[in-house]
């Protein structure tokens, strides 16, 4: 199935942040901006995709500050450099929406759960969830998108977990690049 974005209707991009911007670090998390680093080819596939997306926008889980790990200054500190580094590469964020609960907590905005997704409409009414891909690493990421009406675009090279969760995937890339490029290919 082809993405073809060249329609006249306005596209938004939602991204996970840790497995699809930067490394994801294994059972720990990206604490400082010392700490943060780019995958490889990310700085140009956002360059190439802000021509696509009427909003790109940072959707994500960020439980390091609910077990007081870091802060919220912290996260936001990281963000902020984060996003000059992007845009000094030409490429955009249009905002961030970060959940700081921890996965036991009752009514918490983490993904699957639509509160960052309905956060983002509040401050972007403009956004048609039926014109919305998110892109992420994890099942989580995928639910999020199917909770929402959303495409899903997986970052993974796991077959097992692509062939175990096929209904939750429209499309599967190695990387943010990957799919970058197979966007501009399609789309020209």
């Amino acid at each position: 199935m082809l993405l073809r974005l060249t329609d006249r209707q306005k596209w938004t991009l939602f991204l996970d942040r840790d497995g699809v911007i930067n490394k994801k670090l294994q059972d720990d998390y990206v604490k400082n901006w010392q700490g943060f680093e780019f995958l490889p080819g990310v700085i140009e596939a956002l360059s190439l995709l802000k021509k696509y997306f009427d909003r790109i926008i940072v959707i994500t889980n960020q439980q390091g500050i609910g077990k007081e790990l870091m802060s919220e200054k912290d996260l936001k500190n990281i963000h902020k450099h984060m996003c000059n580094v992007i845009e000094n590469g030409g490429g955009r964020i249009d905002r961030i929406y970060f959940c700081p609960d921890v996965n036991s907590k009752n009514d918490s905005c983490r993904k699957p759960g639509i509160k960052m997704a309905m956060m983002a409409k509040a401050d972007f009414p403009e956004i048609d969830f039926q014109h919305t891909i998110m892109i992420g690493d994890s099942i989580t990421d995928m639910k999020f998108a199917r909770n929402i009406g959303a495409l899903t675009v997986f970052i993974s090279n796991n077959k097992s977990l692509q062939n175990d969760n096929k209904q939750l995937i429209d499309y599967v890339f190695n990387n943010l690049n990957e799919f970058a490029k197979y966007l501009y290919d399609i789309n020209h």
